[in-house]
């Protein structure tokens, strides 16, 4: 039983430690930003591998 508090304290305070240290706000940016980012790089990485195609059967045409 005494276990038990310790280890939900533990968990609660990386939260209140990451909350302290960005701040809520911070906490969004930093999740919306990834979220931008990772459509981004996926969208961009489709487009790329579709440019680098067209380039290498224009080469053999």
């Amino acid at each position: 039983m005494l276990n038990e508090p310790a280890v939900e304290e533990k968990k609660t305070s990386r939260w209140k430690k990451l909350v302290k240290k960005f701040g809520i706000g911070g906490i969004i940016f930093f999740t919306v930003k990834g979220i931008i980012s990772s459509t981004l790089i996926y969208f961009l990485g489709k487009n790329a591998w579709t440019v680098v195609a067209n380039y290498f059967s224009t080469i053999f045409d």
